[in-house]
This record gives C-alpha cells, structure tokens and sequence, in this order.
C-alpha cells in the first residue's frame, strides 16, 4: 500500500523517517484501519444532520437540543461535534508521522469512536440522562483524545509538537466553560468565542505547515520559479498575534484596545497568506481552496476589529470565523487528506470543487443575516443549504472511499 505523507509531515522536518504503513488493522473494516477515516465520514454526517436541525428550528420551529436550547445546541455541535471530529482524524493521522509511531485503528479506534458518538447522542438528548450526565458524557471525547495524542507525543520524543496537545486540552476547558455558562446563565458567548480562538489558533499552527508545504510541492512540480516563503520570525510573530487577538475578542471585546489588536492580527495573517503566493494555484481546486481557507483568518479578524467599534454585529464576525475559516478549511482538509490517504490522485473533482464554492457561498451569505434583518431568515436558510449542499456532495463522494480498502 502507498504511502501518502501528504498531510502530516512538517515542511521543516529535517530528517526522512521510516514510511508508516497505512491500514494496520487488516483483519477488520477498512473503516477502522486508520483515524481519519471514521472520524472524516462522521464530520461529514454530522455536519448535515446538525445542520438540517438547526434550519428546522428556525423555519419550522423544531425543538432541537432541549434544555439547552436550539441555539446553544447549534453552536455546540458545530465547535465540539463536528469540528471536534475534523480535527481527531487530521491528527489520529498526522501524529505517527510526526512521531513514528503506528497509528490507532481497530478495536481502539472504534472505542474512540464510541466516545464520541455517544457525546452526540448525549447533547441531541440531554433531558434522557439530565444536562450534567449528559456534559460529562459529551465532555469525555477531547480529554481522552488530548491523552492519547499526549501518549504518542511522549512516547514519540516529539516535544515540537506538545503545542498541539496543548489545544486539544484548551478545548477540553473550553467545552466544560461553555457547559457551566449555559446551566449557570443560559448562553455561552464568552466559552463559544474561546473556542474559535483555540480553533483559529490551531489553524495559523497547522495550516503554516500544511499549506506552504503542499504549494511549493505543486509549484515546485509545475516548474514555477515563484515559491512560498519558508517559515521564518514573522510567521511566528503573526500567530502570536492572532492569539493576541483571540484573547482580547474574549476578554476586552467591544474596545478599541481589542479592535487594534485585531486589526494588526488581520494584517500580519494578510502578509503571510501572501508570502504564500496562493494565486498561482488556481489550476487546483484542492490546493487553491486551502488558500481561500486561510484568507477568512485574516478577513474575520478584519471583521472581529469592525464589530468591536459597532460597524458589524459580533455574530456577523463570528460566523466569518466559524463557517468561513474553520468550516472551509477543515473541509479543505478532509478532502485532500482522503483522496492523499486512500492513493488516489491529488486533483479535485467536479463534485469536490461544487462542494468547495457551495461552503464558500455559505461563508459570505451567512455573516449578512444580521446585516439584513429583513431577509435574516431567508439568509439564514440560503447559507444553511449552501453548507448542507457541500456535506452532502462529500458524504456522496467521499464515504464510499473513506469506507472502502485504499485505491492502491
């Protein structure tokens, strides 16, 4: 079976290691045999059952989430269900090759899973169990995952990368917070803004590796002589200020203070896309879209600084960050990391670049509904099904060759 270090291997790495085979339980579904496998399939499903809820409770007036509301539900699955699970499998499958280590799949694996699974189930239910049950059964997923990519970590010798688990384990906080804010207040505004911080800080780390990283390779492959600029100082100063900005978002929002430090986020974040020479992939879809992932990192820090002044309404800049940043390139992600991991070729398909600019629509749509209250829930419901489009072209193309054995 190939191997496909295209997601996980740092640009920096200075030394070859040994190929991780892939599909380690050979003796079990394809399904199990490796982390992004599951845990991509079930982002996807997730992404459109959630979603179709959401939009049922606002058009027909569904109860969905019980207790905790429709609201407080919505925003729950989409940071702690379906991004959760985008980010176990990228980093079930990224860390052996950061380590060297085999990866987890079978019967581990599927515990893994069951965790998880039974974390939804608790949250779309949670009056079944009681609000407490059911936050401590939905709360033991990123702990648990945080411990075994902190086993892997250790055991690897691979301390560069304890950044990582350092997320993990600020989300594990973050998704206790937003709990105790919704018994203790009933909403989780703070908690909810903290967690996309921690994702787009996430996000500058990873996607600084991933996507300079797979533009020079391409550039490089097609002969160009303009390539990204090599990690260097300013990359670092521009996540530090990113998290900066997250941080005064959460802590000082709606100041200027906090509005200046966003705004010097969004420019750093600007320049380094740019150092990144994106434009010159637009022959690849699957590469081009990482690129315009990225860019609503910068564009929703943009916003962010413009809702602290009073120009746009917080929800409009939260979800410029959500469906924009997070959703586009977790997806971004998913895709390219199934086709890479599978062996098949690295090109999108038809479907996949539909799939691509229906999440894009969605991304712009969604933040106007504030900024038109008169069509609030006809936009609502347009970015709502541009989303649920772009799920469900996924679950069509992509379950069959997550669930199925590797093209080669």
């Amino acid at each position: 079976m190939q191997h496909a270090p295209d997601i996980a291997r740092p640009a920096s790495a200075k030394t070859a290691r040994t190929p991780i085979p892939r599909g380690i339980a050979r003796d079990g579904p394809p399904l199990l045999s490796y982390g992004f496998r599951p845990f991509f399939l079930l982002a996807g499903l997730l992404a459109l059952v959630a979603m179709a809820g959401w939009i049922g409770a606002l058009a027909l007036g569904w109860e969905v989430g019980g207790s905790y509301g429709a609201l407080n539900w919505h925003a729950h699955e989409m940071l702690f269900g379906y991004a959760s699970a985008a980010l176990a499998g990228f980093m079930l499958t990224a860390i052996p090759n950061w380590t060297g280590r085999l990866p987890v799949s079978g019967t581990p694996l599927l515990a893994l899973v069951l965790v998880w699974i039974a974390g939804r189930l608790a949250m779309a239910v949670p009056d079944v169990l009681g609000p407490v049950p059911s936050a401590v059964v939905d709360g033991a997923f990123l702990p648990v995952m945080a411990a075994i990519a902190g086993r892997e970590i250790v055991a690897g010798r691979n301390w560069k990368n304890l950044k990582i688990l350092g997320g993990l384990t600020a989300l594990s906080l973050a998704n206790a917070a937003f709990h105790v804010s919704v018994f203790v207040g009933g909403e989780a505004l703070a908690a909810s803004r903290a967690t996309v911080g921690i994702y787009i800080v996430l996000i500058a780390l990873v996607g600084g590796r991933i996507v300079p990283s797979f533009t020079r390779n391409w550039l490089a492959k097609a002969g160009s002589a303009a390539l990204p600029r090599p990690y260097s100082h300013f990359d670092t100063v521009a996540i530090v200020g990113l998290a900066a900005a997250c941080a005064s978002w959460v802590v000082a929002g709606e100041s200027a203070a906090a509005a200046v430090v966003a705004l010097v986020a969004a420019g750093l974040n600007a320049v380094r896309l740019w150092r990144w020479v994106g434009w010159r992939t637009t022959e690849e879809p699957l590469l081009l879209v990482l690129h315009v992932g990225y860019a609503f990192i910068p564009i929703g820090m943009l916003c962010v600084a413009l809702s602290e002044l009073g120009f746009v309404s917080a929800p409009s800049a939260l979800h410029v960050l959500t469906v924009g940043a997070i959703g586009v390139m977790t997806f971004a992600v998913m895709t390219r990391a199934s086709l890479g991991h599978t062996g098949r070729s690295l090109t999108a398909s038809l479907s996949t670049s539909i799939a691509y600019l229906a999440l894009i629509v969605a991304a712009v749509v969604r933040p106007f509904a504030e900024l038109l209250p008169e069509a609030y829930h006809l936009l609502l419901e347009l970015a709502g099904g541009a989303w649920i489009v772009a799920f469900a072209l996924f679950v069509i193309e992509y379950g069959p060759i997550l669930s199925r054995r590797s093209a080669r």
